[in-house]
């Protein structure tokens, strides 16, 4: 089946979007912000998103639909020497979720991790209330193998963080 979306480096003219999507305090919990980003720092962030992943330890792209950025998908504590790195992904717009695009960003983004930078295994961290996003990434063959208790507080209150894997040898890449 041919892929309906494009996953993409940073390009400066996506300032506007990251400003606004990296400052929305409903994202900060699955994102581990904890305060605003400043256009300057997005700047200098995306000028500098040339670097190499091996420098960096981490890469993001934007997940575009017939020309639009709608979402984007992380890797992060990428560590060649070890053979993985955390994946995420994110859908803007809450009207565009469910439609099926963070799985086939993530699909691609499998594909890349483990053909391109030959990774072993890939994991995420969802919290345990994050039911849509639990559901996602297991339907990708991901396997939860452990929860942080209490591992994150919002507010006053602490909630579990699950720990999910998927190793290459669970796959089939296409």
């Amino acid at each position: 089946m041919k892929s309906n979306l494009l996953l993409r480096a940073l390009e400066p003219e996506d300032i506007d979007l990251l400003y606004r999507y990296e400052n929305d305090r409903d994202i900060w919990l699955v994102s581990g912000t904890t305060a605003p980003y400043s256009r300057y720092v997005l700047k200098k962030y995306i000028e500098n998103s040339f670097a190499d992943i091996y420098e960096t330890r981490q890469l993001r792209l934007i997940i575009e639909k017939l020309g639009e950025a709608i979402g984007s998908v992380d890797i992060f504590d990428f560590d060649a020497h070890n053979s993985h790195a955390g994946v995420g992904v994110i859908i803007f717009d809450s009207s565009e979720r469910g439609k099926g695009y963070a799985k086939e960003a993530i699909g691609l983004l499998i594909n890349y991790c483990f053909k391109t930078l030959s990774l072993n295994q890939i994991y995420c961290n969802i919290t345990t209330d994050n039911h849509a996003s639990f559901a996602l990434f297991q339907s990708l063959g991901f396997r939860e193998i452990g929860v942080r208790k209490e591992w994150m507080r919002i507010d006053d209150k602490y909630i579990d963080v699950a720990f999910l894997q998927l190793l290459k040898t669970d796959i089939i890449l296409k």
